[in-house]
């Protein structure tokens, strides 16, 4: 486990790696030219060093982004450095459930495999407003999408699997701020309710989503240095529905580890993309 004096001091932790340690270092000498990578929000920041990071070791990085000017610039961006680099790019937009079916539907057109669902893109204190299908923005954009462009990638990360004997990985970004959200941790009745908006704590709720996302998903399947490490490194074999900080188990928010809330959010999830979904077809 890491405790918070590691976070600070960037003092390696029990796998070795801690806060000071980079994507390279905790990848090198590692060949992941057998792999599929998709990367949301690889075309900056975090995903872009992951994307980089992967087509370093060789994988096939898809980034998935809502700007594609900028997911092109950093695609050459990657070939520049790494004119080997197997890199291509798709079009999605976190907040609208029609761009998610539609990049899902792309990605499988394409007839490729896919190893590796890197969930990183999101968006950070906004001010309240809805998403285009309804859904308070952050929770639309930094959950909502992720979940369904999960749900509709599953059978396809199965069949890979099932076809080259390589264990899958989803891997959800989360972050400390998953610690500060509302009472409760999860607004069920009131996720769209501008009184009492909180853009931080409503933040806080979409990544305490992504942790109880990861928890549910990893039940149900019973099967940038982090995001690499956890996405690549061999000594995670076997390892599910782990809350990952700088390398290193750390052990989540109590209502992070809340089954009950999990199966809750699950259940919510789909009646929202249910519902969304058939407003439109009645529109």
């Amino acid at each position: 486990m890491v405790n918070f004096f590691t976070l600070v001091t960037g003092y390696p932790g029990a796998s070795g790696y801690g806060s000071a340690t980079t994507a390279e270092q905790v990848t090198e000498g590692i060949d992941a030219s057998n792999l599929t990578a998709i990367v949301t929000g690889g075309a900056s920041g975090i995903g872009l060093e992951t994307a980089r990071v992967l087509a370093l070791r060789n994988a096939h990085v898809i980034i998935a982004a809502r700007n594609m000017n900028a997911a092109n610039e950093a695609k050459e961006m990657i070939l520049k450095d790494n004119k080997s680099a197997r890199i291509d790019v798709l079009k999605l937009d976190l907040s609208s459930l029609t761009s998610v079916r539609e990049c899902a539907n792309k990605f499988l057109a394409l007839n490729l495999p896919l190893n590796i669902l890197i969930n990183n893109a999101g968006i950070m204190f906004c001010p309240f407003q809805l998403s285009e299908d309804g859904v308070e923005l952050q929770f639309a954009t930094n959950h909502l999408g992720h979940f369904l462009f999960t749900n509709l990638l599953l059978d396809k990360m199965k069949q890979t699997a099932k076809a080259t004997g390589i264990e899958g990985r989803i891997v959800n970004l989360s972050s400390i701020a998953h610690l500060h959200t509302y009472p409760g941790g999860i607004r069920f009745d009131k996720i769209n309710d501008e009184d009492g908006y909180s853009d931080k704590r409503a933040y806080g709720q979409s990544k305490l989503a992504n942790v109880l996302h990861a928890n549910e998903l990893s039940r149900r399947l019973k099967g940038a240095s982090t995001t690499c490490y956890v996405a690549l490194h061999p000594q995670l074999k076997g390892e599910t529905g782990k809350y990952y900080v700088d390398c290193n188990e750390l052990e989540p928010y109590a209502l992070a580890k809340d089954e009950e809330l999990a199966k809750k959010l699950w259940e919510f999830s789909e009646n929202l993309v249910n519902s969304a979904t058939k407003l439109k077809q009645i529109n």
